[in-house]
């Protein structure tokens, strides 16, 4: 039987300071933000582990790994562009937890897959599986915010995503990242040391697939509407006459690339300095790259709250501008870079782990305010499918760059489409009205 789906007037519960809405609990909201967690541990961990399955897995030369890598990534997002409208909208007629609960699942057979993989093309139906779990894994996110929290505490709520994230991509740079070594040096081979690794991941996604069936609210309010799941993508295209909501979808698509480029590229442009540069075997390069990306990520941990604080205090299309103009500095200042390892790195990665998650923070609220209740699945779907768009762009170019250019070429564009957006916020800002203000009017 399908679950009824969408919002109810706010029922007066409260966690952590949040004000609650329809039928949502502390139940629901542990087990939230332990999706939060846990899912973006693994789409950190699945980029930023794949140096080293390309070396000591496949024998793929490190001059090709960033080809690869961007290829890998790319086909991944085409598979998340054509499932996140159909796992957003499915989510509006059969309800958000059975959505999470088969993308966690998903997700764990993926993982599985990956150190069985004796080629490319196994590895590349290895990213599918995965990407697929994900898609619903990242529509699930922004659509639970928006239906387990009153939009008072929208930014709040979406700023301790934020930080919940941050936890798990710090876990994947300071300990998972860190098993292969350890691993080695209790005396495994280089492959058994990865499929150690690729197993504590695998229980781990499929405990958090079970744990998301008990925890998550049943029902998330009354169905309002039926309309079949090519009406409902309709809507959301529609939705974007919005102006708010179009800045929404234009911000997806940078700070998701932004994202993609931070799990796909940074730890292979570091493992890659390591090894070329300085000497060092595979996963003692992957060890340090971790400790580098770990700053990004303290970075991105402990301004997270900030940026919901800030969403719920100012203009929001004010503070996902704030979160654009760091990005282009952030971003654009890895043009500088020589030494990955050197002071400079420590200055753009605080600005990229501030940005990166400020961007995603504060588009989410925007877009949680702008979409009408009734269709919120339909836009935040959509919203999800320009974010991969954008994650399919950065490193689909950002992969041929990398190898053929320059390996900070990802990020010196993503930056500059930080700008675009920035100038684009600026233009809209005074035109933006709340949904909820504008249905009142």
């Amino acid at each position: 039987m399908a679950e009824p789906v969408l919002n109810t007037p706010p029922a007066g519960k409260r966690f952590m300071g949040l004000n609650l809405a329809g039928t949502a609990g502390a139940a629901s909201m542990f087990a939230f933000y332990w999706a939060c967690l846990a899912g973006i541990l693994l789409q950190t961990f699945i980029p930023q582990m794949q140096p080293y399955l390309l070396t000591e897995f496949l024998n793929i030369p490190e001059n090709k790994q960033g080809v690869v890598s961007g290829d890998l990534a790319f086909w991944g997002e085409v598979a998340i562009i054509l499932m996140v409208g159909i796992w957003g909208t499915l989510s509006d007629r059969i309800g958000r937890r059975p959505i999470m609960v088969v993308g966690f699942l998903i997700m764990s057979v993926g993982v599985l897959l990956y150190p069985r993989s004796e080629s490319y093309e196994g590895l590349l139906l290895a990213r599918l599986v995965f990407a697929v779990g994900a898609a619903a894994f990242s529509v699930m996110l922004v659509t639970l915010i928006a239906d387990y929290v009153a939009d008072d505490s929208r930014g709040k709520a979406t700023g301790m995503m934020g930080f919940f994230n941050g936890i798990g991509a710090l876990i994947t740079v300071m300990v998972l990242l860190r098993l292969p070594k350890i691993f080695q040096d209790a005396g495994q081979t280089p492959l058994q040391a990865g499929y150690s690794t690729y197993w504590i991941i695998f229980a781990l996604t499929l405990l958090t697939g079970v744990w998301m069936w008990f925890g998550l609210a049943k029902r998330t309010g009354r169905l309002e509407q039926r309309a079949s799941l090519l009406a409902q993508a309709r809507q959301g295209l529609v939705a974007a006459k919005d102006k708010g909501i179009a800045l929404a979808y234009g911000a997806a698509f940078v700070a998701r690339g932004n994202l993609a480029i931070v799990g796909t590229f940074f730890a292979l442009w570091l493992a890659n300095y390591g090894t070329a540069e300085l000497g060092m075997n595979r996963a003692d390069a992957l060890a340090r790259a971790g400790l580098v990306i770990a700053v990004t990520q303290t970075a991105a941990l402990l301004s997270a709250p900030l940026w919901g604080l800030l969403a719920d205090r100012i203009n929001r299309v004010s503070a996902l501008n704030v979160t654009l103009l760091l990005a282009f500095l952030g971003y654009g200042g890895t043009w500088l870079i020589d030494d990955p390892f050197g002071g400079g790195m420590i200055v753009c990665c605080v600005l990229i782990g501030m940005s990166e998650v400020g961007c995603i923070v504060t588009s989410s609220v925007l877009i949680a305010q702008q979409s009408p209740a009734r269709i919120r699945g339909a836009v935040i779907g959509l919203f999800n499918l320009f974010g991969a768009i954008g994650i399919l762009v950065a490193t689909k170019v950002g992969g041929v760059l990398f190898d053929a250019w320059r390996e900070a070429a990802p990020f010196i564009i993503f930056g500059c489409l930080a700008l675009v957006v920035l100038f684009w916020g600026l233009a809209v800002r005074a035109k933006v009205v709340p949904a909820e203000e504008a249905s009142a009017a």
